[in-house]
């Protein structure tokens, strides 16, 4: 579109479903190329990915033509998909529904980056519960315990 500019930037994250931990490191740097290809295709910017043995940081400059619930609808159902058909694992392999969607500005990229990089070593010391709730708050989101995902103390 002439005259539109946009700058937005996004940072996705979901579980996997039962919050097991089934993303292996022997595919883990698959998936994220996979998914790296999925977002790119869509028109949007691949900043950082880090999935975790059991949920998955993204972030992204959103092209405004896309809707996010859509975007991770796609995500997460194609990178589902590629799982069971390479079978990655013995069992099927799918996301918790729902995700959480944080906005950041650009003087914030380097350090989601950073966050995001670093998720092994933040791990060590809280819990995903922890860390959701933690960026929950600090984003002033409302919610409702029944509907967060489920998370295995």
């Amino acid at each position: 579109m002439a005259n539109t500019y946009t700058e937005l930037y996004i940072h996705l994250i979901w579980a996997v479903k039962h919050r097991d931990r089934l993303i292996h490191p022997s595919f883990q740097e698959e998936s994220q190329k996979y998914i790296t290809g999925i977002i790119q295709n869509k028109d949007n910017k691949l900043i950082a990915i880090n999935l975790m043995p059991d949920h998955a940081h993204i972030f992204i400059g959103l092209d405004p033509v896309n809707a996010i619930s859509n975007l991770v609808g796609v995500t997460k159902k194609s990178l589902s998909d590629y799982i069971n058909e390479k079978k990655c694992l013995r069992g099927k392999f799918s996301w918790r529904e729902g995700y959480g969607t944080f906005s950041y500005s650009h003087s914030q990229i380097d350090r989601v980056i950073k966050y995001i990089n670093n998720q092994e070593q933040d791990h060590r010391k809280k819990t995903f519960k922890e860390e959701y709730l933690k960026i929950l708050k600090a984003f002033y989101v409302q919610y409702n315990n029944e509907y967060l995902f489920q998370f295995l103390d």
